[in-house]
């Protein structure tokens, strides 16, 4: 049984929580990686959870990799640790339910790392972003030099990477790397809230998602061929009956949706 990460549910309707729990730092080690990866898969399996928020609690979301590690690391054994991690962020990414990170204070190395394959980030007023591996004489390892450029731009990202900086809470809202910052102790709240509403969606939510994520990988042509799969894939739902139905009968926006 997990004993770093856990799946808390109850708080909202279709919301599960994804909690850090590792003391001090959540610094990243085998064992949160490989939790993070069991649990990735018990959420995905899961017809009752429709969103995720993935926190690592009020004081700090994750401080990155725990550096005692790296003393006797070979390459052979740096690479393979890099490639546990990017197991577990790729299992999170690849989440079929809406993702949400809430960050606390410090999201640093794989802390950043995990918090971009979230759909959405909100952060605390209080909450500092950085790829600070730099500084050590590495680069990320747990996918940063791939998702932050898809995020903010190939040119801030180099800057953000090559430089090893901070970013606070204001810049990471006006560069586009979080979507909203809410006052520290008012975060988690406000993200279960917004899992809420993303639960409460049609089950085309999900293919919504697979298609963004699938295309990104694709040329034009054949991403748009997929989404046009996905877009018949939808009208075999029964949100997608009772989304008509209700457009009908009530105009927009008033469905209520079952998830399935």
């Amino acid at each position: 049984m997990p004993e770093l990460v856990r799946i808390e549910t109850g708080e909202r309707p279709g919301v599960a929580t994804l909690r850090l729990d590792r003391p001090k730092l959540n610094a990243f080690n085998q064992q949160l990686s490989d939790e993070l990866d069991e649990v990735a898969h018990e959420i995905a399996s899961s017809d009752e959870i429709r969103a995720v928020v993935v926190w690592g609690g009020p004081k700090v979301f994750a401080a990155g990799a725990d550096i005692n590690r790296f003393n006797d690391l070979s390459a052979a054994d740096a690479q393979r640790f890099s490639t546990d991690i990017n197991k577990a962020m790729l299992a999170i990414e690849n989440l079929p339910q809406i993702t949400i990170s809430a960050v606390n204070g410090y999201a640093l190395g794989g802390g950043m790392e995990l918090s971009m394959t979230t759909d959405f980030r909100m952060a605390a007023d209080n909450a500092t972003f950085g790829q600070p591996e730099i500084h050590l004489g590495v680069i990320p390892g747990g996918g940063g030099t791939q998702r932050l450029p898809r995020l903010v731009g190939v040119t801030r990202a180099k800057e953000i990477i090559y430089s090893g900086r901070n970013v606070l809470a204001d810049e990471a809202l006006e560069i586009g790397l979080v979507s909203s910052v809410h006052p520290a102790d008012d975060l988690y709240e406000a993200a279960l809230a917004r899992a809420a509403e993303l639960a409460a969606g049609p089950a085309a939510l999900r293919m919504a998602k697979q298609s963004i994520m699938d295309g990104l990988a694709l040329s034009l042509e054949e991403a748009v061929a997929q989404e046009s799969e996905k877009f018949g894939a939808c009208f075999e739902t029964e949100d997608c009956r009772t989304g008509v139905a209700s457009f009908f009968e009530n105009g927009p926006g008033k469905a209520i949706f079952s998830g399935r």
